[in-house]
Order: C-alpha cells, then sequence, then structure tokens
C-alpha cells in the first residue's frame, strides 16, 4: 500500500513524487486540462479546452446550450438542420450579439433531395459572416457546402493561403474522409467559377487546402449513425490522416477528433489516448437543461439503458433507405416509421395502399386523410423548397415520400415541444452513450435532471478523465487502491470550480 492520500489525485496541477512503503519511487506528472487533446484545436478556434458539444438537428443543440458551453471554453454548433431559415438566422443573430468574437459553430447538413435548402443556407451563413459549419450526414461533397468553404481564400502578405471560413466534418467512413481532407473536386469548383460564384482566385486557392483540416470520428451514436466502434475507426483515421498530410503537403496540419460514445471520463480517456486532438459530445448533452426539447425528453433520456435503442428510417434520406438511431422505449416511432418505408417500397402511390392500411395511417399516424396530409405537406414545401412540389406533381411515388416524410420530421418536433397526445409518436435520437453516461452519474451530484447543465458535464467528462488518467498511471506502476474508484464519479460544480481554479493560479 501507497503512502498516498487518494484525495491528493484531484490535485491534477500538482506533480506526485513519493515512495510507496515498498520504497519504490513513484512520479506522476501534473496535468494541464488545455493540453488534453490538441491544443492547437483550442487554439484555432480560441477555445480554453479542445472539447466540443455537437450539433443536434431542430436546434435541440440550442443557443441556450451553445452559449452554456462557450461560457466554460468549449465550443458549440447550433442544431441548424430542419429549422426555417428565419429561426436559424435569428439564432445566429443572438449568438453573435452575445458571444462576440467567441467561436461558434452552426451545423451544415447535407440535405441531397433538396440541394435548394443547401443553399439558401450557404446564402445566409455567408451573409452573416459565420465562420464555423460542423458539416454531417454527407455521402458526397455539394455544390453548395463547397462555395461555403472556398469563398474569401486569399493569400496573406507572406504567401499563405487564409480561409474566411472553416469546416468541421464529421464523418464515419474512411472514403468520405478522403473526400474532406483533399481539396475540393474540381468539377465542382469549374461549375463555381463559370457560374460566377466564386473568383478565379479563390478557384485556384481552393485547389491547394483540403476541403475541412478537422474531421471527426463519428462512431457509434445518436440519430444519423453506421453503427461503427471507435476503438477500430478512429484508428483508421489517425493511418489516413498521416498519408494525406504526405500526400498534399499543406501548410497547416490535419486533425481527427472523436465523436460517438463520448459520455464519461472513460471514453473520453481512451479517445485522447489513441490521438484523437478533441472529443465531441452529443446525446448527453440533449438531456441538459439548455437542450432545445422537452422535458417528457429528457427524463425518457435519463432512463436510458443500453437495451432501449433502435434503428429506423430518416426523414432526410427516407428515398435512400438511410436509418438513424432512436430510442425506442416508450415510443412507437420506428415501428411507425418502418411501416412507412415499406409501404413505400411496396406500392407506386398514395391511392394504391389498401384500404385497411390507409385506413391505419389517417387513424394513428396522420390524425387526418391522406389527402389533407398531403395539402399541409405542400403548403410546407412552398416555402421550404418549391421544386418539390413541382417534382410530385408529375411523380406521384415522390408526392407519397414527401407525405411520409412529414410524419418522420413532425415527429421529432413533437417530441421537442412535449405534445403530450403525440408521445407514443416521439421520435428521440439517441445513442449508446446516454446508457454509459446514466450509469455514471447514477446518485452524483449532476443525476437529478435540473443538475445536468451542459457546461458541467462537460467540465466533469474532461476532469475526471485526467484523475482516471493518473489512477492508470499509478496501476501501470504496481499501485492500487479500491478507493481511488470513487474519486471518477462526478464532482459538485463547488468541487469542481476549487480544483479548476486551483490550477489556473498554480
Amino acid at each position: 500500500m501507497s503512502v498516498l492520500q487518494a484525495d491528493s489525485l484531484l490535485s491534477i496541477h500538482q506533480d506526485l513524487d513519493f515512495h510507496s512503503v515498498e520504497g519504490q519511487r513513484i512520479i506522476v506528472p501534473a496535468i494541464n486540462l488545455r493540453n488534453w487533446g490538441d491544443r492547437s484545436f483550442a487554439e484555432a478556434y480560441g477555445l480554453k479546452y479542445s472539447y466540443m458539444a455537437g450539433s443536434m438537428a431542430h436546434g435541440i443543440s440550442s443557443v441556450a446550450l451553445v452559449k452554456a458551453v462557450a461560457r466554460e471554453g468549449m465550443l458549440g454548433s447550433f442544431g441548424a438542420a430542419g429549422l426555417s431559415l428565419q429561426v436559424v438566422e435569428k439564432a445566429i443573430d443572438t449568438l453573435q450579439s452575445d458571444l462576440g468574437e467567441q467561436v461558434f459553430a452552426v451545423n451544415f447538413i447535407h440535405t441531397p433531395q433538396e440541394p435548394l435548402v443547401e443553399e439558401r443556407l450557404c446564402d445566409l451563413l455567408l451573409n452573416k459572416g459565420v465562420r464555423l459549419v460542423e458539416a454531417s450526414a454527407f455521402m458526397r461533397l455539394s455544390k453548395a457546402l463547397v462555395r461555403y468553404r472556398v469563398k474569401g481564400l486569399r493569400k496573406d502578405s507572406d504567401g499563405r493561403i487564409r480561409s474566411a471560413q472553416s469546416i468541421i466534418a464529421k464523418v464515419s467512413r474512411v472514403e468520405l474522409a478522403k473526400h474532406f481532407w483533399s481539396p475540393a473536386p474540381l468539377a465542382i469548383l469549374d461549375a463555381l467559377l463559370a457560374e460566377g460564384s466564386i473568383t478565379a482566385q479563390e478557384h485556384e486557392l481552393a485547389q491547394r487546402v483540403p476541403v475541412a483540416h478537422d474531421l471527426t470520428v463519428e462512431a457509434d451514436s445518436g440519430g444519423h449513425t453506421d453503427n461503427r466502434p471507435l476503438v477500430t475507426l478512429l484508428p483508421q483515421m489517425l493511418l489516413l490522416k498521416n498519408e494525406i498530410e504526405k500526400q498534399f503537403s499543406y501548410q497547416k496540419p490535419l486533425r481527427v477528433g472523436a465523436a460517438g460514445g463520448i459520455a464519461t471520463p472513460h471514453a473520453a480517456l481512451a479517445a485522447l489516448s489513441m490521438g484523437a486532438a478533441y472529443i465531441v459530445t452529443g446525446t448527453v448533452n440533449q438531456a441538459c437543461v439548455e437542450a432545445g426539447t422537452s422535458e417528457d425528453v429528457r427524463k425518457m433520456l435519463s432512463e436510458t439503458t443500453q437495451s432501449d435503442l433502435i434503428m429506423a428510417p430518416a426523414a432526410d434520406m427516407f428515398e435512400m433507405g438511410v436509418k438513424l438511431q432512436v430510442l425506442k422505449r416508450g415510443t412507437m416511432f420506428a415501428m411507425r416509421a418502418q411501416k412507412l418505408y415499406e409501404l413505400y417500397r411496396q406500392y407506386p402511390d398514395l391511392g394504391s395502399i389498401p384500404d385497411k392500411d390507409r385506413k391505419t395511417l389517417e387513424d394513428t399516424y396522420f390524425r387526418m386523410s391522406l389527402d389533407k396530409a398531403w395539402d399541409e405537406t405542400r403548403r410546407f414545401f412552398e416555402e421550404r423548397d418549391p421544386t418539390q412540389i413541382t417534382i410530385a406533381s408529375t411523380n406521384p411515388k415522390h408526392k407519397m415520400a414527401l407525405v411520409f416524410r412529414s410524419y418522420l420530421g413532425q415527429s421529432s418536433h413533437w417530441a421537442n415541444r412535449g405534445v403530450s397526445d403525440r408521445k407514443i409518436d416521439y421520435q428521440v435520437w439517441c445513442g449508446p452513450a446516454m446508457a454509459a453516461f446514466n450509469d455514471w452519474v447514477r446518485g452524483s451530484a449532476i443525476d437529478a435532471l435540473p443538475e445536468r447543465r451542459a457546461g458541467l458535464v462537460g467540465l466533469n467528462i474532461l476532469y475526471v478523465s485526467a484523475v482516471l488518467h493518473r489512477v492508470r498511471q499509478l496501476q501501470f506502476q504496481g499501485l492500487k487502491n479500491p478507493e481511488w474508484e470513487s474519486l471518477l464519479r462526478p464532482l459538485a460544480e463547488p468541487i469542481l470550480r476549487l480544483h479548476l481554479e486551483s490550477g489556473r493560479h498554480g
């Protein structure tokens, strides 16, 4: 047994240098949380920590949530996907006003069935001077995303290429990582130049920079996911990064972040130890008080276990059969969404659906006739993307897809707003990280719903992962103490702040 007192492990800003009772010298260096990950990530975006609260669509990663993590020196990404441009514009205005020069990100989600949505978002982001986006769910690069990245490229007086806008890309496949880490495709650049969307200089410089320097490896997560394990996917991306850097010799190094399953200090330390430059949390923030969702959903998430998850058809890529991970417990959304997809695959149009199935859809899914459901869907797309109505007028199967997608889209809005008589239809994006988080915080100072605050959650994950690192260093030197496990629980805010402040002045 060592003479070390267990509580001294919490003072991560101080070296541990002592002798065990057997006379062995034990050394555990101090930890600076600013170096937890790749410090260049934090410096690039003016952060204190290399920690990001990732975007969740429909404003679940809300203005309040982005501001909460920003106050702690972390990066937040506003969940713009699925929201109207007016709502997104208002959110951007608020964030720019309240955060000043502090960097935040806005989600830029791929909408292959509705390219006009991406184009309009790109226009808004450029007009508002938004400097950073988190690109997600992309299966290929789009003109709109490339335009966002390329506009404003210039050379400074030293001949270095400067970017007005940056992209943090979230991917789960090696082939997609290659696209983001490579310069933009020449065909897209040529098209943008031909239509006057970019200048000749921007066209030339775009061939010398990657579409994204920062790439988040997304393992098994809530929402869009390929259910990949982080322990295999992250090393693949790190190897690819080295290959791409040798191939293109960029002025700035590429970085790899880790997302999916990051909800405990154990997962955070594992990702950082494998080489992640930064970590990204998602589902756990949805259960925090600042999230743009309902109390019902937060309570459902706080009770989630590993067996409560299921894959279901995605609204934004419904026709392609793409699925996302959602909460199964307490809702029939996944089963009903799958039924809609089966009907879509089986029949050519709404009129061909058998009477029995049609009655089920009208009585339980839409709670209105399918004709009325189409009327409401049409009004929605008149504002969002009128080209979809034009296509539907000559393609009855596309019309059916739009109606079915309306149920999928509204189901998440019902959940966010807490529409009580639609609780059975709630679509709640959720990954296995939620269950791990619930187990970690159970009985702790941040277990209760009112105490689950995004900034405090993030600080606990970071700080306790550093404590865990010290515990493991001692164990690797032959020391073990059952008391140390109690140090790996979340800390109450006053205690956590005290330790963080001691590091600031130490």
